[in-house]
């Protein structure tokens, strides 16, 4: 296959800067890509967070211009580092004004009222990075609404740039509900033209969407697993943007992320007390015993332990698991949650660790070691999602011998498979309604087969942990969309 030239972009990118999935693919893929023989290179802000002393970033001379419509032209600096192990080069977009302050998107649960203009001008400064650069992509692959305008300068201001002359885009979905929705007076910045700001492109309910004009503009777009692809095309996922997206569907695809099993392996892993692999799961019980003394919980091996990691938020399935919470209580188990977001939810699970002092245990906020701790400790993990576009979570608990009990949505579809006692198979326990008592009477039986399947659970174990979802195999689902984005140019010039 041809080596290609890629330039990603993304607002946030592991280690440097971090919310969600999005950073943890941004800060993998490349790599993987890498090792496939490209040249890629990547692109994000320069937050407060990112310590350019610990990075060892180098100012790159002389200083970027972005013209910034109605707002007058600004200048940015830039600043070169590499991904952490490995040599694939990653750029900073420094402008104080826009992006010297805490967060990354808004302080609190607000988002930034300027982050129109914030991301706008991002955008357009990694167009003008790969000029100042004499960078030629052959694919530009951006990622949710904050670079979704780069598909449409591509289509526009630079529609005629020589450096872009055969430059594709992809668009990655790594969660439809954000869309990037502001007022329409963004449009005089961008800078597109106003014939641009029509019910086909930009246009909704009189404001701007950045993913809406992104989709339409993009030469591709994929969502990161196959079963979300097909979910973001219905009324249920598509958070309004279903019509759309089924208009657009002969170029949406579906790739599921990998994981990075160099920081998620219970043999190599730093960050846990005990290590332990498929053979021996003796550092297994270790764990757990440790966990348990950490959080002051009764140290009982025999009784199941279930792990909760992840962002207090509707999306994630606490409102189900508030709903029947005293009822998974009953059973003789003991639940760890760490997680931080909805103040509602902060308090509630505060309370109940207070009520039931030897059965729950939380830590509200984020703490990435005690997150490998659980994942390593629990024999359960627990993942209700409404909606979930790939999860990470699920695919680390399988290589830790964890076994995930999922809503049967996106990403967790695809990588779970449901016990099957006669067989003996399966990774995980699913529901598929997104009730309460769906997930109770799951759990239950997940808690049933611990105690009385002992054979079901150890196959349970050892097939999970020899699951892989390597992110080798992802990078060539990505350069089969590249490959198939040029080609389509390539005719397209043609005819």
């Amino acid at each position: 296959m041809k080596k290609l030239n890629i330039l990603l972009a993304a607002s946030e990118v592991v280690p440097f800067a971090k919310s969600g999935g999005l950073a943890d693919v941004s800060g993998a893929l490349p790599k993987a890509l890498k090792d496939l023989g490209h040249d890629i290179r990547v692109v994000m802000p320069r937050y407060y967070v990112v310590d350019k002393e610990k990075y060892n970033l180098k100012l790159l001379e002389g200083a970027l211009s972005v013209h910034m419509g109605s707002m007058g032209e600004m200048w940015a600096a830039v600043y070169e580092g590499k991904l952490p192990q490995s040599d694939v080069p990653i750029y900073f977009i420094e402008y104080d004004e826009f992006f010297g302050r805490k967060g990354l998107y808004g302080e609190d649960s607000d988002g930034f009222s300027d982050n129109d203009n914030r991301y706008i001008f991002f955008s357009k400064a990694v167009m003008q990075l790969a000029k100042k650069l004499d960078f030629r992509p052959d694919v530009i692959h951006a990622n949710d609404w904050h670079t979704a305008p780069i598909s449409l300068l591509l289509n526009t201001t630079y529609a005629f740039d020589p450096i872009f002359k055969n430059t594709g885009l992809l668009l990655s979905i790594h969660n439809l509900e954000h869309q990037g929705k502001f007022y329409k007076g963004a449009m005089d910045v961008l800078g597109v033209g106003w014939e641009h700001f029509t019910v086909k492109e930009l246009e909704e309910y009189d404001g701007v969407n950045f993913l809406k004009g992104g989709i339409v503009h993009a030469d591709a777009i994929n969502a990161v697993s196959k079963k979300y692809a097909q979910e973001i095309r219905t009324s249920e996922f598509g958070f309004g943007l279903q019509s759309l997206i089924n208009d657009y569907e002969y170029k949406l695809f579906g790739v599921l992320n990998g994981v990075d099993y160099d920081e998620w392996s219970p043999s190599i892993d730093k960050l846990i007390p005990f290590t332990f692999d498929i053979d021996n799961l003796e550092g297994k019980e270790k764990c757990k015993a440790e966990l348990q003394k950490e959080f002051n919980l009764p140290q009982r091996s025999e009784v199941p332990m279930i792990g909760f990691v992840g962002r207090l938020a509707e999306q994630k399935g606490i409102g189900l698991i508030s709903s029947c919470f005293e009822r998974i209580l009953e059973m003789d188990i003991q639940i760890v949650l760490l997680g931080t977001g909805e103040k509602w939810a902060e308090r509630f699970f505060k309370e109940k660790a207070e009520q039931y002092p030897l059965k729950f245990a939380s830590y509200i906020g984020y703490d990435n070691t005690i997150a490998h701790k659980i994942e390593a400790a629990s024999d359960m993990f627990l993942m209700p999602s409404l909606f979930e576009p790939c999860g990470l979570n699920q695919i680390y608990s399988l290589r830790y011998g964890t076994i995930p009990i999922v809503r049967a949505t996106g990403g967790l579809d695809d990588t779970i498979e449901n016990y099957d006692a006669y067989h003996k198979s399966g990774t995980g326990f699913k529901f598929y309604d997104a009730s309460p008592i769906a997930l109770l009477n799951t759990v239950q039986w997940a808690v049933d087969v611990y105690y009385n399947d002992k054979e079901g659970m150890q196959a349970l174990r050892s097939n999970a942990m020899s699951k892989r979802y390597e992110w080798s195999k992802a990078a060539q689902g990505y350069e089969e969309i590249y490959h198939h984005i040029i080609n389509g140019r390539l005719n397209s010039h043609h005819n």
